[in-house]
């Protein structure tokens, strides 16, 4: 049977190449779309070791899961001890040109003075879609952005259906992948890899990415949607 974190062996290098390798090697991390508690939905991830990195506790199908989903909006990613690290809280604009997005807020969102971090956009395919275009989602960096400047960051490149997408600058260039979603070999769809190549992004953000992705393109195989809609105009 197929393991759903990876058994990574390290090996052994030189003393002096040591902060060199760290400072390229990329995180690599195993997610698996189940939370680890009983009638709950959610994601848990776990780092190259098999340690628990990251997790998602959302409650599930029953009616008091329900009751608990309409008085929360938002998607707590939290660390291994329960600590929120990012929410995720998904909206609709009013406005036919911006329509749904998602934006990650560092922390809890409930909490006073929650600063957010990015929006992630669904990009908006119009009627004329060339087959070349495989942009998926626009992120775009909030509160610290120059005044006027709201062109999107990063671009989401690929397949999320088929576990195979990447975050790429969205200047260009053909560049390396910022993060990646890939298919993990023999487990299906519910367990795939999210590496993480530029510190620019960071695992959390990354993995925040990934929630909003799964809403957007987890299709009719994937369970109830984590994120009731919260209207905005």
């Amino acid at each position: 049977m197929a393991k759903v974190h990876p058994n990574v062996a390290v090996p052994e290098s030189p003393a002096g190449a040591v902060v060199e390798e760290e400072r390229q090697q990329p995180t690599v991390l195993t997610v698996w779309r189940k939370s680890l508690l009983f009638n709950c939905d959610g994601f848990t991830v776990f780092d190259a070791t098999g340690g628990l990195a990251f997790r998602v506790d959302r409650y599930g199908s029953s009616s008091y899961g329900r009751r608990r989903r309409r008085a929360a909006e938002d998607v707590v990613l939290m660390d291994a001890a329960g600590k929120p690290l990012l929410t995720v809280r998904r909206k609709i604009k009013l406005s036919l040109s911006l329509g749904e997005h998602w934006v990650l807020y560092e922390g809890d969102a409930g909490a006073a003075g929650a600063k957010p971090l990015l929006s992630v956009r669904r990009h908006h395919v119009g009627l004329h879609r060339r087959a070349s275009d495989k942009t998926l989602a626009h992120i775009t960096p909030l509160g610290c952005s120059p005044s006027g400047a709201d062109a999107a960051a990063y671009v989401v490149e690929g397949s999320y259906g088929r576990r195979s997408c990447a975050v790429r600058d969205a200047r260009g260039g053909g560049g390396a992948a910022v993060a990646e979603v890939r298919r993990k070999e023999s487990v299906g769809d519910d367990v795939f890899r999210l590496v993480v190549s530029d510190r620019r992004m960071g695992a959390a953000l990354s993995m925040g990415v990934v929630i909003a992705l799964d809403q957007m393109f987890g299709g009719a195989s994937s369970r109830t949607s984590l994120l009731p809609r919260s209207w905005s105009a």
